[in-house]
């Protein structure tokens, strides 16, 4: 796979600075039991890396100094590190809303046939990738079998009570394009979705969030060995909507990789930028963000393109 690093250091993305810090997002590790073509972590089952528990307690330690209102986790597949379970019940306890950015395919997974039941009992908001609702795209994107398995698990969800009204139990689908181009307007995409998943299977959910792939990792290198990584970049920069700045996610949250090393994005932490673009800082020696430059290169541009993309889709 051919690195897109050196290809967004030569960057004149506008400088930015952080607001008070709201949000922790943890990667839990790059195993994953899927190779998705889009993942810009560049996760799969062939992975070792994953945070142990002494990690784990110095997040907890981190949430107990800082006032924060939300635990992010993702990965690769977050369910599979072993820590899992207990980094979700530890932190429902502190009161924290606690997101996991599932795969889907995991809940039906040798293992983690309760995992479902688990997130469900703890109210945890499932954020559950689906990059498309037809069945083809799906699996050119995610591998042969992937989209019926996603179905099922999204079912199982739905008779758990999430994507219902009045359970408290929230589910968002994610798209991420196919190639190449910016996500279509997420307004129209989710009623799409919405019809298309409830006539032909039963399923409802809350939202849908629409994300732009960024040039970085896995996607990254196809655009290189494609030859289409400059015609990627410049549509971003021909789309950048400057008001999308003050409402960055870099601006409130903080990325914690499964180390316990910090960064302004999960973008960056794929980049191995570190917070503030300077030296490797841990979790541990992490003091006041507010006002703080944030790290950017040439990649940042695909957050602001457009209808802008975040981890909790499109930001206008």
């Amino acid at each position: 796979m051919i690195d897109s690093l050196p290809y967004l250091k030569d960057s004149d993305f506008p400088a930015i600075t952080r607001n008070k810090l709201e949000i922790l997002q943890v990667n839990l590790g790059y195993l994953c039991n899927l190779s998705c073509s889009h993942c810009h972590v560049n996760a799969g089952p062939k992975r070792t890396e994953l945070m142990d528990k002494a990690t784990i307690e110095q997040v907890l330690a981190f949430i107990d100094k800082h006032a924060l209102h939300t635990l992010d986790l993702t990965g690769g597949a977050p369910e599979m590190n072993p820590h899992f379970r207990y980094l979700v019940t530890q932190a429902r306890d502190r009161g924290l809303k606690v997101i996991d950015r599932c795969n889907l395919v995991i809940l039906l997974e040798k293992g983690f046939e309760d995992m479902a039941g688990f997130l469900a009992e703890n109210q945890v908001e499932i954020v559950a990738s689906l990059p498309c609702y037809l069945k083809e795209n799906v699996d050119k994107q995610r591998g042969k079998g992937t989209f019926n398995a996603s179905i099922k698990a999204l079912q199982l969800l739905n008779e758990l009570g999430y994507g219902k009204a009045d359970t408290g139990l929230h589910l968002n689908l994610v798209f991420n394009p196919q190639g190449a181009t910016l996500p279509p307007e997420q307004q129209a995409l989710e009623l799409a979705y919405t019809q298309h998943l409830n006539e032909h299977y039963g399923i409802v959910f809350d939202h849908l969030f629409a994300m732009t792939n960024l040039p970085i990792q896995r996607f990254g290198g196809v655009l290189l060995s494609t030859g289409r990584f400059d015609e990627y970049m410049q549509l971003l920069k021909n789309n950048f909507h400057a008001p999308n700045l003050d409402k960055l996610m870099c601006k409130n949250t903080l990325s914690v990789d499964w180390q316990g090393f910090v960064y302004d994005c999960d973008f960056n932490q794929m980049l191995q930028l570190p917070l503030g673009g300077k030296q490797k800082t841990h979790l541990a020696q992490v003091a006041e963000l507010t006002g703080k430059t944030i790290a950017t290169m040439q990649h940042c541009y695909g957050c602001t393109a457009g209808q802008g993309s975040s981890c909790g889709g499109a930001i206008n």
